[in-house]
């Protein structure tokens, strides 16, 4: 399940995943279970810095003039994770920031899209990728895709990610299935599949 070196990609997990706002009032959709599977992530983060994964943590920031949204807003999506607002910081307190984690922010839906992603995978040497956080169907499956494109092996952690709908969420999932066979997996797969892997932990 895991090729060579590991980096856990912790895609969107911000500070709005855990507010008490109505679904109605949401910017963007979430399906029903949608904090409690973010919360989930948590278990596979501790797991990693444990054996010894980097942790990289992505944030969807934009500017408040709007001036880097570009097609963003032309869909289903209204205007969020501006710059400043208490909803767009990554949920550090929630998933337990350490000295040693990464941060990538990123102003599109993919995290290697105009960001430092391929320099910072490049210096930790890592082949696989585990992906958890959100949303399944947007940021999740870009992210997916362009590691895949990138040659990295990609594995997202299906019970750790979270969709606009129930529907969408598994489309998603179907089609990353699709492109890299056993890449769809359970949080319970891969915290055995971390624990496994002796370079994990040198």
């Amino acid at each position: 399940l895991i090729e060579g070196r590991a980096a856990l990609i912790v895609i969107d997990i911000q500070k709005s995943t855990f507010a008490p706002i109505p679904d109605d009032k949401r910017a963007i959709a979430h399906m029903p279970d949608y904090a409690e599977r973010m919360a989930r992530s948590k278990i596979a983060i501790d797991k990693a810095r444990e054996v010894g994964i980097p942790v990289v943590f992505i944030q969807e920031i934009h500017r408040r003039d709007l001036v880097d949204y570009g097609r963003e807003l032309d869909g289903s999506e209204g205007i969020h994770c501006m710059d400043g607002e208490p909803g767009t910081p990554v949920a550090f307190e929630e998933m337990g920031r350490q000295p040693g984690d990464y941060f990538v922010p990123k102003r599109r839906y993919s995290c290697f899209f105009g960001t430092e992603m391929e320099i910072l995978l490049k210096g930790l040497k890592a082949e696989t990728l585990i992906m958890v956080g959100g949303m399944t169907d947007v940021c999740v499956h870009y992210s997916f895709v362009d590691g895949h494109q990138h040659d990295y092996y990609c594995r997202v952690v299906a019970d750790c990610v979270g969709g606009t709908s129930p529907e969408a969420h598994q489309a998603s999932l179907n089609a990353m299935e699709y492109l890299q066979e056993g890449a769809v997996l359970t949080a319970e797969d891969i915290i055995a599949a971390m624990s496994a892997v002796p370079m994990a932990a040198e």
